[in-house]
């Protein structure tokens, strides 16, 4: 039997403990959301369709005590406001929302819990796990249906009002085209707690980012978007630090619009921008990795820290015909409702908070699929996906879905809407099933090479979509991939139970470290086999932070509770590291050489009439082109491809005066002799890239000369033609 509970008969409550009702509270606006500095004053306004009294909690300077206790005292059109013309920079706060505690009809108002404003731009201290933070009584018989009069207050962290004032100086805003982009993904912390240049008070944060040798280190890379894996403001799951480990990827979000304090060192959000400058003047992009799908606060069972205890019924999704459950097409607990308007909005605020206010270029959504699902399921003109298409400035940001989920009909690639690149997790494992020699991948690879046309090649949508990647955050580095068929997950204490069990990997032999020399040279040949297919493809090329020098988590493919050296960049290169580096420069210097690779119009391989030219075909070793019956034979492994530089580059029907390129593929075991095919206009061809000898000269090649490929490896030829000699990169 629920204890339903109405917070409002307690009229006493803001009198209680000392607190005292604020007689200098202005009416104040409805808008903007959240705590506002004016110059004069603060303006405070939380949503709340539910609620039947908001207080706001003001705290010391040290954050230590809450010293007083102030209702809200203007309820419009939902939002509860009021302006405190004393309150100034610096102020903390925080909430307490009166209403029903009914959680069988969806609501979980306690006001005896402090709660973090939604619009909330900084956090300060930690939050402390606690039995109080949690709206029912841990251990009741009735479980989440009973009341819990405990406060929170000391266990929580609390929320600063800020001067938003930022001197940018010369910093512009860069717009890198997606037909140039290379993205680079990184963790914020882990990808600087091992960098020799960077100091150690600096190390995991923003600033420790913003070093120059860092910055310069990705410049000299070549890549041109740096892409972070969350940094808004998360929570460390409580059964995690039980077992002294921590929630380090951070997708376990608390507030949506505030940097993550550990990430800070200055304890200022201008570090952040600052950071963000220092990429700019590089010529480099930010990205940011954002989960909006879900809150830390899970399921029923789990705390009340912000959304679930100021309208919980708005909020979050809740099963239709059992308010007290929630809808879980995320699989941690909870589903935010962007079918309500107010939580739409509260997200669409935030993105561009981040685009506006701290210059963010970019976002990729974590499980964007929830963002377009509607009660009906999955709608690519649902309300989230239409708003940001038509939002001024959102629009102009790179915007790229994960185009998954765990609800029903939750995988989604190719379906997300113009305007819109999507990870696209058919690259990744067709592209390993390839080189690790699985029988009847032709087609796919194909596919997959030139940008996935079968899934993006429709409504204008271009090549770019297709984000394209062997290896992300989630799962075996470049390394480990080939190094170990089986995951190696037991440092999360989980009985090796977690992580993906099909990672269409190979050990090569041996299941991880070994010092077999043959073996070794193999597992590097086959890195650089997956980098070169990764970067010189058409789309858009991800590489993941690390793998450019071939760092290992030791297997585990799930490292996000691993705030420790498994999951941290390991800095000190080893001879092959560097060799791997230096090739990894190299194949991102030629994709910016070759133009043909980075276009943003899908190869068709069809014969265009008017200029007589195929934009790409594709050869059999012997310099035939490809027929069915090839493409279907299982146990073809070996493969050529032409991307012919004059194809018509554009709408407008006129030839290219692109380099044409040539792909000799070899993924079987053993030495495949490829003859090299003509081409009109052409007098040789120059091997640029051998990834059996990474290190060798170009060597100039004659039409029709015959050029042996050895097993698993590729080349790359360019075109000479005549008077125009042979560029060079």
């Amino acid at each position: 039997m629920t204890e339903r509970h109405d917070s409002e008969a307690d009229e006493g409550m803001a009198l209680q403990g000392g607190f005292v009702m604020g007689s200098r509270i202005q009416e104040g606006l409805p808008h903007p959301l959240g705590a506002t500095w004016d110059g004069l004053g603060v303006n405070f306004a939380l949503f709340s369709a539910h609620a039947t009294r908001v207080e706001l909690c003001l705290f010391d300077e040290a954050g230590k005590e809450e010293v007083e206790r102030i209702p809200l005292p203007e309820y419009t059109d939902e939002v509860w406001h009021g302006y405190l013309p004393d309150a100034r920079p610096g102020q903390l706060y925080g909430y307490r929302v009166h209403g029903l505690y009914a959680p069988e009809e969806g609501h979980r108002f306690n006001p005896h819990k402090l709660l973090i404003d939604p619009y909330a731009k900084q956090l300060v201290g930690e939050l402390v796990w606690d039995d109080a933070l949690y709206g029912y009584t841990i251990g009741h018989e009735d479980g989440d249906l009973s009341f819990d009069e405990r406060d929170s207050g000391p266990f929580m962290p609390r929320c600063r009002v800020i001067d938003p004032a930022f001197t940018w100086g010369r910093s512009s805003e860069i717009m890198v085209p997606w037909s140039d982009t290379v993205i680079y993904e990184a963790h914020a912390r882990g990808y600087t707690m091992r960098h020799p240049a960077v100091p150690e008070e600096l190390r995991g944060t923003f600033s420790g980012l913003a070093v120059p040798e860092v910055v310069d280190y990705l410049k000299g890379l070549g890549i041109s978007s740096l892409e972070l894996m969350p940094i808004h403001a998360f929570a460390d799951d409580r059964h995690l630090q039980e077992k002294e480990l921590h929630n380090y990827w951070g997708y376990n979000t608390l507030a949506f619009f505030v940097p993550h304090p550990r990430y800070m060192a200055t304890g200022t959000i201008s570090e952040f921008k600052q950071m963000v400058a220092r990429y700019h003047a590089a010529g480099i992009e930010v990205l940011l990795d954002v989960v909006y799908n879900h809150t830390a606060e899970g399921n029923e069972m789990g705390p009340t820290l912000s959304l679930k205890g100021i309208d919980n019924a708005s909020y979050y999704r809740l099963m239709p015909e059992e308010n007290r459950y929630y809808i879980n097409d995320t699989g941690t607990g909870n589903t935010l409702n962007l079918s309500h308007p107010r939580v739409l909005q509260m997200v669409t605020d935030s993105l561009r908070y981040w685009a506006s206010e701290m210059r963010v270029d970019g976002f990729r959504f974590d499980l964007a699929t929830i963002l377009g699902r509607e009660s009906d399921g999955f709608d690519e003109g649902g309300g989230f996906l239409d708003s940001c298409r038509q939002d001024p400035l959102l629009s102009q940001c790179k915007l790229i879905a994960e185009p998954w989920d765990c609800g029903p009909g939750g995988y989604q690639v190719g379906k997300f809407p113009p305007g819109w690149a999507e990870w696209n997790d058919r690259f990744r494992d067709d592209m390993r099933a390839f080189w690790r020699g699985d029988e009847g991948k032709l087609p796919a690879f194909a596919n997959r090479l030139t940008a996935s046309a079968d899934l993006f090649n429709h409504r204008g949508r271009k090549a770019f979509s297709s984000i394209n990647f062997v290896t992300a955050h989630d799962g075996f580095t470049l390394r480990d991939l080939v190094s170990y068929s089986d995951k190696h997950n037991e440092a999360n204490g989980e009985d090796n139970q977690d992580g993906h069990d099909d990672n269409v990997s190979w050990n090569h032999g041996v299941e991880g470290e070994t010092d077999d020399a043959e073996i070794r040279e193999l597992r590097m040949r086959q890195m650089r086999n997956q980098l070169a297919t990764l970067i010189l493809s058409q789309g858009t090329p991800m590489l993941l932070g690390g793998d450019e020098f071939g760092r290992t988590q030791a297997g585990n493919n799930n490292a996000y509770c691993q705030d420790s050296e498994i999951g941290w960049v390991n800095w000190d290169l080893s001879d092959e590291g560097r060799e791997l580096l230096a090739f990894t420069r190299k194949l991102i210097h030629l994709r910016r050489h070759y133009p043909i690779l980075e276009r943003g119009r899908f190869m068709t391989g069809e014969l265009n009439e008017r200029l007589g030219i195929k934009d790409v075909t594709w050869l059999k070793p012997n310099a035939e082109e490809m027929v069915d019956e090839d493409w279907h034979r299982e146990n073809a492994k070996a493969i050529a491809v032409v991307l012919d530089g004059h194809a018509q580059p554009t709408g407008i029907c006129a030839p290219g005066n692109d380099v044409t390129v040539l792909l000799t593929l070899n993924a079987g075991p053993e030495e495949t002799v490829f003859v090299l095919p003509e081409s009109p206009g052409g007098s040789q061809w120059v091997r640029r890239i051998d990834t059996f000898d990474p290190a060798a000269d170009d060597v100039r090649c004659d039409m029709k000369a015959e050029y042996a490929v050895q097993g698993r490896s590729l080349s790359l030829f360019e075109l000479v033609e005549e008077g125009r000699g042979a560029p060079h990169a």
